[in-house]
C-alpha cells in the first residue's frame, strides 16, 4: 500500500505506507520542515506527524503564515498552561476543558481548573504561570499523540485523579459510541483530546500573554461547582501580540458597560433580573432617534407598522416550531389553569413569553383574504423579546434576556422574492453607512444535511439557499458560506461588520422562510384565482436595539454623532452673572429642536468644559460678557477644540442640518 499526496501547486508525490505530512515537508525542503506547524489533509487539520491513511490525499503543508495555524498554537498554549497549573499548584488540580478561541476579539484559549481546597489563583499569580509556561516552552517537550482504548482511557485519568475527565468521557460514549479515545502528552502532563498540537512545546515560541482569572460553572449549570477559568492569548510573533494587547486596552477604553454607567445611559440591576435592562432618559434618547429614523425608512419603503403582545398561547409557538426547536433559550412556559395535569406541551392554557415576533405577523396575514394584488405585504414592529440565555452567557447590552427587536415580516409572490431580498440587503447597507459601520462581509448560512434539525422539505431548502446565493453574487458582496449556521426554518444571509478597532460583530440578517407559510396555512389568491403559498423573508437590519447600541457605543467610544448624541449642545456660563442670558441661549437652541442642557453651576468655566467633554457632548456653547453684549455664543468642539464665535440663530441653523443630514455637513463658524 502507498500514499498519495496532492499539493496546492497541483503535483503529486507519492510515499511508502505510514508517511506523515512531516515526511513530505521534509522531502520538499528541510526549510519548509523546520516551518510547518501542523496540515490540512482533505479539508481536515491535523498534526504534522499523524500518518497517512493508504490511497490519495489532497494535502497542504502550514506555517505560521496561514490562518489555521494560530487555532494549533492556542489549542497547544491552553495544554502548556495547564500543564504550568499543576506543576505549580500540584496533582490535585483537576483540568476540565481548554479550548482555542479564534473566534474571540479579547482571547485566544483558555482553561478551567478545579482547584483544592485552600487554592486561590487570582490576578497577581498569572505571571508566576507565564514564567513556567516559558520554562516549558523552553524545554522543547515533544508533543506526543497517542490512541487509547476506552477502558485504558479510563485507567489513565482515573490513576491521575481527573474526575471531571472521567465524566467527560462517559458523555461522549453517550453522544457517539466509539471504541478509543486520543490523547495528547508532553512531559508529566496527559489530556484528554482530539488536536492537534504543535510538534514540541519550543514551536510555542515567546508571543503569548494570560489575560484574565474568571469563574465558570462546571458546563456553564449554576448548580453545578464553580471552576476557575484562565483566559490568555498567543500569537506566532511578539509584535503581533503587541498589537492585538493595544487593541484590547482600546476595548477596555470603550467597554459599553463603563460608558453606559458614566453617560447615564442604561442600568443593569440585579434587583430588576440579570439580562433586563433599564433605559435611563439618555439611553432612551439614544433608542427613540434609532427607532423614528428607522421608521421613517420603512414607511417610505412601503411598510406598515404592527404592535403584537408579550405573551402568546403555547400552541401558537408548537405550530411554529420554536417550541421545541427553541425550548432550551425560552422562559419556561406560564401556566394559569391550576387544575391542569401533566407536563406544559399538554397543556393547550399555557402560556410563553415570546422568543420572537414571527407567529403574531403570520397571524395578522392570516386576519384577511389575501390577493396577489396585495402582496408584497411587508409587516413591522419594534417589538420586546424575551430569551432564557444562561447566567455566566449573560454580557452588558451585547447578551441580555429582554430586548427589542427591530422585526419585520415580507410576504411575497415567488416572482417577487428576489427583488425583496434586495431592498432588504439595501435597508442593512443604508444602516451600516449610516452609522460609520461600513466595513463589512456577508455570511450566508445554509443548512447542514447531516443535522436533526431543521422543517421543512428539500426542495425549499434548495430553492431558498439558492435565491440567497444568486442575491449576493448579483449585487458583487464579498460573501463566504457557513453551512449549519441556518435558523430552524430557513437559511439567511448575516452582516459581518468590523468596528472601528478590528472586532466582527454579527449586525443584521435576512432569512428566507418557505416552511412558516406551510406550517399556518397561508394562502394567497394569484392572477390565476388559484390559492398559493406565499413566501416569507425575516429581516431585522438592527438585529436587536439593545446588541446594536452596546456595540455602537464601542464603535464611537460614547461620542456618538450630533443626531443621536443625548445632549448636542452644552451652555456654558463663564459666571454665574451670565446664566440669564445661558438660558436664552438653551431656549433658542431647543426652539431649533436641538437637545440642549445649561451647565449653571458656580464652577469655573475649565470645570464646566471638562465635565461636558467627559459626558462627549459634542459641542459647548461658551457666554460671557461679550457673548451676552453681541447676542453671540463661543462655540467649542468635544474633539476640535474652539470654532469661533457666531450668532445663536447661525449656530441653531447649522447644528440642524448638521443633525438632519446625520454628520455629513458638519458645523463650521
Amino acid at each position: 500500500m502507498s500514499v498519495t499526496v496532492e499539493l496546492p501547486d497541483g503535483c503529486s508525490r507519492d510515499y511508502p505506507d505510514g508517511a506523515s505530512p512531516l515526511t513530505v515537508a521534509e522531502d520538499i525542503a528541510s526549510g519548509l520542515a523546520r516551518a510547518c506547524v501542523a496540515a490540512m489533509v482533505d479539508d481536515r487539520l491535523v498534526d504534522l506527524q499523524r500518518p497517512l491513511a493508504a490511497g490519495t490525499h489532497e494535502l497542504r503543508l502550514l506555517t505560521d503564515r496561514d490562518e489555521e495555524s494560530l487555532e494549533v498554537l492556542r489549542h497547544t498554549a491552553a495544554h502548556v498552561m495547564a500543564q504550568a497549573v499543576r506543576r505549580l499548584y500540584g496533582d490535585d488540580v483537576q483540568y476540565t476543558i481548554g479550548p482555542a478561541l479564534t473566534d474571540d476579539f479579547q482571547y485566544g484559549f483558555y482553561y478551567d481548573f478545579d482547584l483544592p481546597d485552600g487554592i486561590h489563583i487570582s490576578q497577581d499569580d498569572l505571571e508566576k504561570i507565564e514564567a513556567e509556561m516559558k520554562a516549558i516552552v523552553r524545554d522543547k517537550q515533544p508533543i506526543q499523540r497517542t490512541e487509547m482504548s476506552v477502558e485504558e482511557a479510563k485507567a489513565a485519568m482515573k490513576d491521575r485523579g481527573q474526575c471531571y475527565k472521567l465524566e467527560m468521557i462517559d458523555d461522549m460514549l453517550a453522544a457517539e459510541p466509539a471504541t478509543g479515545l486520543s490523547f495528547y502528552g508532553q512531559d508529566d502532563f496527559l489530556d484528554m483530546c482530539r488536536g492537534p498540537h504543535l510538534p514540541d512545546t519550543g514551536k510555542l515560541g515567546k508571543a503569548f500573554k494570560l489575560l484574565n482569572v474568571a469563574g465558570a460553572y462546571w458546563r456553564g449549570d449554576e448548580t453545578k461547582p464553580m471552576l476557575t477559568r484562565i483566559y490568555g492569548t498567543a500569537f506566532f510573533d511578539k509584535k503581533d501580540l503587541a498589537a492585538h494587547l493595544e487593541r484590547v486596552e482600546e476595548a477596555r477604553k470603550r467597554d459599553h458597560r463603563v460608558l453606559g454607567k458614566q453617560l447615564e445611559l442604561f442600568l443593569l440591576d440585579e434587583t430588576v433580573g440579570p439580562g433586563m435592562p433599564l433605559w435611563l432618559p439618555k439611553g432612551a434618547t439614544v433608542r427613540r432617534e434609532l427607532q423614528d429614523w428607522l421608521q421613517g425608512h420603512l414607511i417610505g419603503q412601503g411598510y406598515q407598522m404592527v404592535v403584537t403582545p408579550h405573551i402568546g398561547k403555547l400552541d401558537l409557538w408548537r405550530t411554529s416550531g420554536h417550541y421545541p426547536y427553541y425550548k432550551e433559550s425560552q422562559f419556561p412556559p406560564i401556566r394559569f389553569d391550576d387544575d391542569a395535569a401533566g407536563e406544559p406541551e399538554a397543556d393547550e392554557h399555557g402560556f410563553l413569553l415570546k422568543p420572537m415576533n414571527c407567529p403574531f405577523h403570520l397571524e395578522i396575514y392570516k386576519s384577511k383574504q389575501r390577493s396577489y394584488r396585495d402582496l408584497p405585504l411587508r409587516l413591522a414592529e419594534f417589538g420586546q423579546v424575551y430569551r432564557w440565555e444562561q447566567s455566566g452567557e449573560l454580557s452588558g447590552l451585547t447578551r441580555v434576556r429582554a430586548f427589542t427587536q427591530d422585526d419585520a415580516h415580507i410576504f411575497c409572490t415567488p416572482e417577487q422574492l428576489e427583488s425583496e431580498i434586495e431592498s432588504c440587503v439595501g435597508l442593512a447597507e443604508l444602516v451600516l453607512r449610516t452609522l460609520d459601520l461600513d466595513d463589512y462581509r456577508v455570511r450566508v448560512s445554509l443548512r447542514d444535511p447531516d443535522r436533526d434539525k431543521y422543517v421543512g422539505d428539500e426542495e425549499h431548502w434548495t430553492l431558498a439557499e439558492d435565491k440567497l446565493r444568486q442575491v449576493v453574487r448579483k449585487l458583487a458582496m464579498n460573501y463566504s458560506e457557513e453551512k449549519g449556521e441556518a435558523a430552524f426554518y430557513g437559511p439567511k444571509i448575516d452582516f459581518i461588520v468590523k468596528d472601528c478597532i478590528g472586532r466582527e460583530w454579527q449586525l443584521g440578517t435576512i432569512q428566507v422562510d418557505y416552511n412558516l407559510p406551510v406550517r399556518f396555512g397561508l394562502e394567497y389568491v394569484g392572477a390565476d384565482n388559484q390559492t398559493h403559498q406565499p413566501v416569507m423573508v425575516h429581516r431585522a437590519p438592527f438585529g436587536s436595539f439593545e446588541r446594536f447600541i452596546g456595540i455602537l457605543i464601542e464603535h464611537y467610544g460614547g461620542a456618538f454623532p450630533l443626531w443621536l448624541s443625548p445632549v448636542q449642545v452644552a451652555v456654558l456660563p463663564v459666571s454665574d452673572k451670565f446664566n440669564a442670558y445661558g438660558k436664552s441661549v438653551v431656549a433658542a437652541l431647543a426652539a431649533r429642536g436641538i437637545r440642549v442642557e445649561l451647565d449653571d453651576s458656580s464652577d469655573k468655566v475649565g470645570a464646566k468644559i471638562r465635565r461636558a467633554t467627559l459626558q462627549k457632548v459634542p459641542y459647548m456653547a461658551i457666554v460671557g460678557q461679550r457673548e451676552a453684549e453681541g447676542e453671540t455664543v463661543s462655540i467649542r468642539h468635544r474633539t476640535d477644540g474652539d470654532l469661533g464665535a457666531t450668532g445663536i440663530e447661525d449656530v441653531a441653523g447649522k447644528l440642524a442640518v448638521e443633525r438632519d443630514s446625520r454628520g455629513a455637513t458638519p458645523l463650521t463658524v
